[in-house]
């Protein structure tokens, strides 16, 4: 039995590009940079002695996000998958370049970044695109082999292990579950079989506890989450904030620029926790907005993806629009305490180049996929 899978065709004829989805897009990048510059200005002052630091750094960051969009949404997408496989062996050397001294960055024990000069760069974050690129080829070539599982789920599992792998093994715990949640997602609409797929919903529960166990610090975070009442000023002090933040909004919120607890009270506010920001000021009711947006941005990119009738471009559009939502549900759910604390930024929100860049070349695969209309031909290569 296999679970519903995208029936694709071939598409040649170039169209208009989803104006709707390019509007939200446009939407979440304003709210997002709206709120980080009402969030990061006393951070920026005391700890730069500027307030516009993150204001400035992330407005050259959005601009070099909107070139990238424009460019890979016009880009055509058969060229892309000619050259997958040079795109996935330059991914996995540049996540195994943060461990090499001296062009790797080491920041709070962790090895996420590598510096470019006064630029620094976040393999994991390409890794996300990365990932749905490779599956949304595999399965598109091997649609009719699925029951085969040596050409086309194995082959599926082992590039995700390893992608996963060179991602955790940079201390980057949270995007490692993601992507697992992403590829899994992937499988079941590709049309693996349910009981592939349940195989490795099993096999992916004890490596997570695996994975959360080996590290102290996870462990911590998990009985912080449980017991909050005991880490009041350790690892549960940002969530603590952050609620109090979102308390402190009522149902109104005191209004943008207004905030409070941003100020002193939420560490390094313009990053992980930056939709307290949002919560304070805008309230309960802006809270509803917000993921009044998300919901219709998400529902408009799946649209996109189970209309248009190829199967590369169907799973690719699935792929990068489950990442933004599943990525921004697991960020406002760290801040809400709904999920224990992880270190993943909020998509169009958080201050970061590399979550940006990508989350912007996410949605330009998706307004890519857009452009696209079928002529009715099934596609079997």
């Amino acid at each position: 039995m296999r679970p519903f899978a995208i029936v694709a065709e071939k598409n040649r004829v170039p169209e208009k590009i989803d104006l709707p989805f390019v509007l939200l897009v446009t939407l979440l990048c304003g709210i997002g940079f709206t709120t980080l510059y009402s969030g990061s200005l006393g951070y920026g002052e005391r700890i730069f002695g500027d307030q516009f630091y993150f204001v400035k750094k992330q407005a050259i960051n959005l601009a070099a996000g909107v070139i990238a969009m424009f460019l890979l949404a016009s880009i055509n997408l058969e060229t892309v998958r000619k050259h997958l496989p040079k795109i996935v062996a330059v991914t996995i050397v540049l996540s195994f370049l943060t461990f090499i001294p001296g062009i790797g960055i080491n920041k709070n024990g962790a090895s996420r970044w590598i510096g470019i000069g006064p630029a620094t760069f976040q393999p994991s974050e390409l890794v996300k695109l990365v990932l749905v690129l490779f599956l949304a080829n595999l399965f598109a070539k091997k649609h009719d082999r699925l029951d085969e599982p040596e050409v086309s789920v194995y082959p599926a599992a082992v590039m995700t292990s390893v992608l996963v792998a060179t991602v955790y093994l940079q201390r980057n715990f949270s995007t490692a579950i993601l992507l697992i949640l992403i590829a899994l997602s992937v499988f079941f609409v590709a049309g693996v079989r349910v009981s592939w797929f349940v195989k490795f919903c099993l096999l992916s529960l004890p490596l997570i506890a695996l994975m959360v166990l080996s590290e102290e610090y996870r462990v911590k975070r998990i009985l912080a989450y449980l017991y909050p009442e005991r880490y009041p000023l350790s690892f549960g002090y940002q969530v603590n904030a952050a609620l109090q933040a979102i308390s402190d909004g009522g149902f109104w919120g005191l209004g943008l620029g207004n905030g409070i607890r941003k100020v002193s009270s939420i560490p390094e506010v313009q990053s992980d926790f930056i939709f307290a920001v949002w919560c304070e000021e805008m309230g309960f009711i802006g809270i509803l907005g917000y993921f009044a947006v998300l919901f219709t941005f998400a529902w408009r990119g799946f649209l996109i993806a189970f209309s248009v009738r190829d199967r590369f471009r169907s799973l690719l559009a699935f792929g990068c629009t489950m990442i933004i939502l599943v990525q921004s549900l697991m960020n406002a759910g760290v801040v809400v305490r709904a999920f224990p604390a992880t270190g993943i930024p909020l998509p169009f929100f958080s201050s970061g180049g590399s979550s940006l860049l990508i989350t912007l070349c996410l949605c330009a695969l998706i307004i890519n996929v857009s452009r696209y209309m079928p002529e009715g031909e099934i596609q079997n290569v």
